[in-house]
């Protein structure tokens, strides 16, 4: 499925297995720049042990304020073969995680697919979150149908001409909402074991961007009047000014505690129950990991 890549919406058919890249800025050769327990996912996720994540290099999107820059340039990471990949899945098993949390994985998706199959036929018993910027084709989320059990896509922009500036990607807003329809379409309903952590289910996320309150409510009320309490809201107030912004000068600061508290309001107004918040605190350069190949 790489040799003429269409993995993504964007489908650059870029032919990865003779080494060349699209968008992604990958080959079909897997990167890894960190795997290691995690504690700043949400409660469900992170529990008590941590969550045993997995950081691809690489993204689909490249937003312009993306925490996580360096591996989404493809700047981190190590070649690693899919043995090696199944490996890590055991030994993240192993130091006590809840879950294995595959962040940015599109771009590897047939790959990482065969690999949760070898590892679940090898008796692993965590689960598998699939962790997303939220722009997936349903095509390929498929390939991952019975694998995966917990989806945890953003849902970040409701305006192809904000999607368009900040991740170059006008088609985000349809590309999302044919995603998630696919991802709850696999995973129904939210499933926890004794402890809380979550087992099966669906988490959206939207983190919340300055002068950008509208546009959250919109997808609030989106995902509400379409799924209801069938999943978990994560609505986040973390967005932390990574560079300085010409031309998008409400980049250039964090969320107000008004802009904030406006749309945990609307939240409620709306009926939703099923939801995580943040407190101020959230915004913090604290919450990136050294992407230091550690654990690969």
């Amino acid at each position: 499925m790489m040799n003429c890549c269409t993995l993504c919406p964007r489908k650059c058919k870029a032919n990865r297995t003779d080494g060349k890249t699209g968008f992604c800025r990958q080959t079909d050769e897997l990167r890894v720049a960190r795997a290691a327990l995690h504690f700043w996912e949400e409660p469900c996720i992170s529990g008590s042990k941590g969550s045993g994540t997995v950081f691809f290099s690489g993204c689909t999107l490249g937003c312009i304020y993306c925490q996580n820059r360096s591996i989404a340039l493809g700047e981190s990471g190590k070649a690693i073969t899919p043995q090696r990949l199944t490996q890590i899945f055991f030994e993240l098993e192993e130091q006590g995680a809840h879950n294995i949390n595959l962040v940015t994985p599109t771009h590897y998706v047939p790959t990482i697919a065969e690999c949760i199959a070898n590892a679940k036929q090898k008796g692993i018993t965590i689960p598998f979150v699939y962790n997303t910027g939220g722009y997936e084709k349903a095509d390929t989320l498929k390939l991952l149908d019975g694998l995966i059990d917990i989806y945890m896509p953003d849902f970040k922009y409701w305006s192809e001409s904000t999607a368009k500036n900040f991740s170059f990607a006008a088609d985000y807003p349809q590309a999302a909402k044919k995603a998630i329809d696919e991802m709850v379409r696999q995973c129904p309903e939210c499933v926890y074991d004794d402890e809380g952590i979550m087992q099966k289910g669906v988490i959206v996320r939207h983190m919340l961007l300055p002068k950008h309150v509208y546009e959250a409510k919109r997808i609030l009320a989106y995902l509400h009047e379409s799924y209801g309490e069938k999943i978990v809201y994560s609505i986040m107030s973390q967005y932390t000014p990574m560079n300085l912004f010409d031309t998008f000068d409400e980049l250039n600061r964090k969320v107000t505690k008004k802009e904030y508290d406006s749309l945990v309001n609307y939240a409620i107004e709306l009926g939703i129950e099923n939801a995580y918040i943040q407190d101020g605190e959230a915004a913090s350069e604290s919450f990136v990991p050294p992407f230091d190949n550690f654990g690969v």
